[in-house]
């Protein structure tokens, strides 16, 4: 009698996992989900759809939040302002423009490359309205770019994060404001969502990455220190 109570048992947990498993097809079922990577837990067209409807499960969002402590590296170097792909590091000009792309499983906090004075948090709208249009790769891959600006004083010399997202995500949050005093691996912001980080440079700065490095906010050094001969 028992071993036909366990048969019974065995063979309805079967039948629930397959029903649990059709209803959440092709996603992945929660009978399995907490046991796979994020990028397979939650995948992008599952993310996508709830960009859609503007509802996310609960799950995703908790990850999507982490903000973890972190402890700057001792040195000097500036240190990358958000977790991502390096993904290009082109001069124009006088500038180096080093791009972070993040993607929707990224940690989405950023931190300051190193410390100095915030001279200003510049705001740019929902399309090209900054006069460089679709000029610049990292803008060219939003249809309509929602940035932040932030640019940092150091040592006599000045560099600027730019937080960008689409309009489709489109909130950006500051954590600093013009003539603040800031430290190297400091929280500045967070972007909610797919975007892009692009860490603005004086052209001579040495590189320390390269395109493809996986990168991490207030952790992996990225160029040389403003000061460094």
């Amino acid at each position: 009698m028992m071993v036909l109570v366990l048969q019974i048992v065995i063979l309805c947990l079967l039948v629930a996992g397959i029903v649990v498993w059709a209803i959440y097809f092709p996603y992945p079922s929660p009978l399995i989900r907490r046991w796979l990577a994020p990028r397979k837990r939650w995948p992008e067209m599952q993310i996508r759809s709830w960009l859609q409807r503007g509802e996310f499960q609960h799950a995703f969002l908790r990850h999507f939040y982490s903000d973890p402590e972190r402890i700057a590296p001792h040195g000097t170097c500036m240190l990358a302002p958000a977790d991502g792909l390096v993904t290009s590091a082109d001069i124009r000009g006088e500038v180096r423009y080093l791009v972070i792309a993040l993607s929707f499983w990224d940690m989405h906090v950023q931190r300051s490359p190193l410390a100095g004075i915030v001279l200003s948090v510049e705001s740019h709208g929902d399309d090209f309205m900054d006069g460089e249009g679709r000029e610049f790769s990292f803008l060219r891959e939003k249809s309509c770019p929602v940035q932040k600006r932030l640019v940092i004083e150091s040592g006599g010399e000045q560099i600027a994060v730019r937080l960008i997202t689409s309009i489709a995500a489109r909130r950006i949050e500051t954590w600093v404001r013009e003539g603040e005093a800031i430290e190297r691996g400091q929280r500045i912001g967070r972007i909610l969502l797919g975007s892009t980080v692009v860490l603005e440079l004086p052209a001579a700065t040495k590189l320390l990455v390269r395109t493809g490095d996986r990168v991490w906010a207030g952790q992996t050094a990225v160029a040389e220190g403003l000061a460094a001969p």
